[in-house]
């Protein structure tokens, strides 16, 4: 067909995308470094498992089901969550309270939290909602105990400048964080699901941009400048999961895909191309089936679709494609795979679906030039009866192979009435379970002659980190109809004082930030370092005290410690109170709660941490070499590392410096 999109999966890397008409936008999730947002807890997170949970921390059950929205329907992704038959269960913490339980109405927005967020929005050149109207956006997965999240428009039509060109910032809002997921377990009926009630109302900042992004590598670019604006306030939380990246990608033979889980910056271009490729081989892939059926191929670009013919369409394809579940666990009685005869034995069935006429369409296995794994429909399908909570499928494509023989494919073939064109898929799950997982096989098969489904996907991730940059379906894509306005939360004024006072106020850009170190007598390392760990404020605050390169040192080195303490002990070093090598003493002590900054003093004379007299060190010095003498006019200044620790050992508390000065005064006379 005149005018196909061209390009070779097999290469993301040289797909061109303005020739794909390719489309990008990114969602920023970044936690604030404040209290809950409408439940004044406080905001730690606890280092648990579900194998260290405190016994003491109580537990509650839940059942969630999908509401209407204000406009009178049930979001589409609510309605298929609400499929999975999940239960859920909570493990209250101790910054969670009954606002967090749904037991109590929430409070009005954290106002630190919202001066954050209009800080940023200044710093985005966006305009400000002149009310804050907080809504609720249905989320029925139990990542909220009430079955929604709360969120609040700030502020709309910014612009970041990047690098590769300005980006539209279209919203800006303030919401809760959700819940963090501890377990799922398989119970009888359907899966129980634990989560962790110490992240769920943390206020998070939501930005998302305009399709303002012109390519994979700009996406990189502005997911770097957009946390550096964010992190300009100084007030937002750092550190893993602290700020979450969902990337928007379209290309015009296929439609919008929003990718979770894109945490590390680094891997964006490449998520984004083999996004990319996918989209394109659904498409060739839909035309290849339509031409199976003499259906009419799909346009070459979205906008041109028709409505009246894809419902032709899709009347057609459900007819060759009828629901036809059959149980084929008799022809796996003597199956080589433990896997199957162990669920077999524990009371599961293997159900069959038939696919007619898609034999050698599903795929196998193969890899792309820099070993991610090439998009396949059979993925998909896979993908699609994960969310019911199987672990997997068996597809005819990828056939005999796991322990199932040719004997076991040939009974399903006629057990299924099967010819050599057919494809078949099975699943081996308790009834309930594979009947839902097939039937999900089976609604995204059909899909296969359409455009690619709008849909939420993620990143696929082991052992902590993206495994090659592919995707899995995750939920449709959310519609308007999730959003209705929160009743218990009144609407909030924002007056022109107070955005007129931000605006007056901003934080230092990096620029001012760096200029302003510069005015010190500390390394551009030292410098670079306190900039990257945004610890620019804490060390100008302190630096007229003390020396500034110590005073950078010590800092750079325990951040972790209150820095009025780090400040005493620099100082009690200058005034002779503390020996250099006795810092790491007290902040040893400092860390076992044994002293603070206001009793380091006495604690320093009574362990006797001042260096020793300079006067009794030269003594010391003289003594050690007359008794080594041999040695010193033997090894020289060699003689300097052995002797160094023998001399501190003897003269406890003395200062490293004062000591290495005198020792080597001293081997330089015995060598005259």
């Amino acid at each position: 067909m005149a005018g196909e999109p061209q390009g070779d999966i097999t290469q993301p890397g040289e797909l061109d995308p303005e020739a794909l008409g390719f489309m990008c936008g990114i969602e920023v999730h970044q936690q604030l470094a404040t209290g809950k947002l409408h439940s004044r807890q406080t905001g730690e997170l606890y280092d648990v498992t579900i194998d260290t949970i405190p016994e003491a921390w109580p537990r509650y059950n839940r059942k969630l089901r999908a509401a209407r929205g204000e406009g009178g329907t049930i979001d589409v992704a609510a309605r298929f969550e609400s499929k999975r038959n999940r239960s859920f269960v909570y493990v209250q913490t101790p910054n969670s309270g009954l606002i967090e339980l749904d037991e109590q109405p929430p409070l009005s927005l954290d106002q630190s939290a919202l001066d954050i967020s209009l800080t940023v929005a200044a710093l985005l050149s966006a305009q400000p909602v002149t009310t804050v109207q907080t809504m609720r956006k249905t989320v029925v997965d139990g990542s909220n105990t009430s079955g929604f999240q709360r969120t609040s428009l700030i502020a709309t039509s910014g612009v970041l400048q990047t690098d590769g060109g300005p980006v539209g910032m279209d919203v800006l809002c303030l919401e809760e964080d959700s819940a963090r997921k501890l377990d799922t377990i398989d119970v009888e009926g359907g899966q129980q699901v634990i989560y962790n009630l110490d992240r769920l109302g943390l206020p998070l900042i939501e930005i998302a941009t305009a399709p303002d992004i012109t390519s994979p590598d700009h996406a990189k670019v502005t997911a770097i400048a957009l946390g550096r604006v964010l992190r300009q306030t100084r007030r937002v939380r750092r550190g893993l999961g602290s700020i979450r990246q969902d990337l928007n990608v379209s290309i015009g033979a296929g439609d919008r895909v929003e990718i979770k889980g894109c945490q590390d910056l680094a891997w964006i271009p490449r998520i984004i191309r083999l996004e990319m490729a996918r989209q394109l081989h659904f498409y060739r892939l839909s035309n290849d089936l339509r031409a199976l059926i003499d259906l009419p191929p799909l346009p070459t670009h979205r906008s041109e679709d028709d409505e009246a013919t894809e419902a032709s369409v899709q009347a057609r394809v459900a007819s060759h494609l009828p629901l036809s579940i059959h149980d084929v666990t008799d022809a796996f009685s003597a199956c080589e795979s433990s896997m199957v005869q162990q669920s077999l034995s524990s009371g599961a069935l293997m159900l069959g679906l038939p696919l007619p006429a898609m034999a050698g369409r599903l795929g196998v296995k193969t890899l792309d030039v820099d070993g991610a794994q090439l998009p396949r429909l059979g993925r998909e399908l896979a993908g699609a009866a994960k969310l019911a909570g199987v672990k997997g499928i068996f597809h005819s494509d990828e056939l005999p192979a796991y322990g199932i023989g040719p004997e076991e494919v040939n009974a399903v073939r006629k057990d299924l009435n099967l010819g050599d064109e057919d494809a078949f898929v099975l699943c081996c799950a308790p009834s309930w379970q594979a009947n839902l997982a097939l039937e999900a096989v089976l609604a995204r098969a059909r899909l296969a002659w359409h455009r690619i489904p709008q849909e939420v996907r993620n990143v696929v991730i082991k052992k902590g980190a993206p495994d090659d940059g592919t995707t899995s379906p995750m939920r449709p894509l959310p519609g308007r109809s999730r959003m209705y306005p929160e009743t218990d939360v009144p609407p909030q004024m924002l007056k022109s004082s107070r955005w007129d006072d931000i605006c007056d106020n901003l934080p230092m850009s990096d620029e001012a930030r760096a200029h302003r170190l510069g005015e010190y007598s500390i390394s551009e390392d030292q410098a670079s370092q306190i900039l990257a760990r945004e610890l620019d404020d804490i060390f100008v605050e302190h630096v007229s005290q003390v020396p500034a390169k110590a005073w950078a040192s010590l800092l750079l080195a325990h951040d972790d410690v209150e820095p009025r303490f780090l400040v005493m002990a620099i100082m009690m070093k200058e005034d002779g109170s503390l020996s250099r090598e006795h810092i790491e003493t007290v902040l040893d002590a400092y860390q076992q709660g044994e002293v603070d900054s206001f009793s380091l003093a006495e604690y320093c004379q009574r362990h006797e941490l001042a260096p020793a007299d300079v006067g009794g060190l030269a003594e010391i010095i003289e003594g050690i070499i007359a008794q080594r003498l041999d040695f010193v006019k033997e090894r020289g200044m060699g003689a300097m590392g052995p002797l160094m620790g023998v001399v501190m050992q003897e003269a406890g508390g003395a200062d490293g410096k004062e000591v290495s000065a005198l020792l080597r005064a001293a081997i330089q006379s015995v060598m005259e």
